[in-house]
């Protein structure tokens, strides 16, 4: 763990410094938990009446945000306080470089370049023919098919699977358990019943993207599956063959999203929505969370709810279901009001008239 002054941390935040300068700094910490050598950040107003009762030597909070710091307290104003941590975490908690090497229990197939500042860990299985770049790590028990390419600096973590010809760009980051190039769900019926087709296209991931654990990403039918440069895949997520997700966007957990769909560019898909095939989402459109995508969705659009819909009209469409207890108990009331007074001898409505 590295340490910084206060000083050091507003010229690295690009911040504004309030207090003392040469306040010494060796970590990050919650305002609950913080000491006064640690640095804590603020970044909702609704936090605010909190930074009171913390011990944090220094706090990071938004340039035009009201609040009053408590004696001895330093703060580094900024235009964005959650920009400046993600600056300023990795120099509080440097990772530890790995070795570069491949391990003597690892196994390599015929034809194999690693290059000589990558990583193969413990028990690691590399297919005939993988190429993997400069500074990438293999973790322990982590197995790559046959024909990979994997770029520079990439990070696969334990037992993540690659199978034969996964590409992955420059940077990319596998967590344990991501399984990419399994074959698509693909079948033809016919008199012997379901009939494989088979999963000949590849599986490729353009430099930076991430992907979280246990997280699945077909191959292509025919054809490439696709992900774009700089989008961020969380954990258990369901990606289908022969979809092409765009650039820097973001799929939160348990995303299920069937085969030969696109996302475009800058799309947001929340926890738990589910993607019909064969449909496109458009670039900059946020899909909320449990939603049930069943059309496409246009650029910019925010949808929400089952079947997705507008997201406005998705509240109004809520807010009557909510309603609707209270519709039943006034109709239940209406009904007997009529009723009774039916059976009380109303006149019925016979369009008769006495004869003379």
């Amino acid at each position: 763990m590295a340490e910084l002054t206060a000083a050091e941390v507003a010229r690295i935040a690009e911040g504004d410094l309030e207090g003392d300068g040469t306040l010494t700094l060796h970590g990050v910490a919650p305002l609950e938990e913080a000491g006064p050598g640690h640095l804590s950040f603020v970044a909702e107003a609704r936090y605010h009446p909190y930074i009171h009762a913390s011990r944090a030597g220094a706090v990071l909070v938004a340039r035009d945000a009201r609040v009053q710091l408590p004696a001895g307290m330093s703060a580094v104003r900024v235009d964005d306080p959650r920009r400046a941590l993600a600056r300023l975490l990795p120099l509080f908690y440097p990772e530890t470089p790995a070795a570069p090497g491949v391990h003597a229990t690892a196994v390599l197939g015929d034809g194999v370049v690693v290059a000589s500042t990558a990583t193969v860990g413990p028990y690691a299985v590399v297919g005939e023919g993988t190429r993997v770049g400069e500074r990438a790590r293999i973790g322990a028990q982590t197995v790559v098919g046959r024909g990979c390419e994997i770029g520079d600096d990439v990070v696969l973590h334990p037992h993540v699977t690659l199978y034969d010809g996964v590409r992955l760009g420059e940077r990319c980051i596998v967590h344990s358990g991501a399984r990419l190039g399994a074959d698509g769900f693909g079948y033809v019926p016919d008199a012997a019943g379901l009939r494989k087709m088979p999963q000949v296209g590849r599986c490729i991931l353009e430099a930076d993207v991430e992907v979280g654990a246990n997280t699945t990403i077909d191959r292509g039918s025919i054809g490439d599956t696709v992900v774009g440069r700089g989008t961020k895949i969380d954990n258990l997520v369901m990606i289908g063959h022969n979809c092409r997700i765009g650039r820097n966007v973001i799929i939160v957990s348990q995303v299920g999203i069937s085969g030969s769909t696109r996302v475009g560019d800058g799309a947001v898909l929340g926890g738990q929505a589910g993607v019909q095939g064969h449909i496109e989402i458009g670039a900059g459109a946020r899909v909320g969370g449990q939603a049930g995508v069943l059309g496409n969705v246009e650029a910019g659009a925010t949808v929400s709810g089952y079947p997705a819909r507008p997201h406005r009209e998705a509240l109004r469409v809520q807010a009557a279901v909510f309603a609707l207890p209270k519709l039943v108990q006034r109709l239940r009331a209406l009904e007997t009001i009529v009723l009774g007074r039916g059976a009380k001898g109303a006149p019925a409505a016979s369009g008769q008239t006495d004869g003379p």
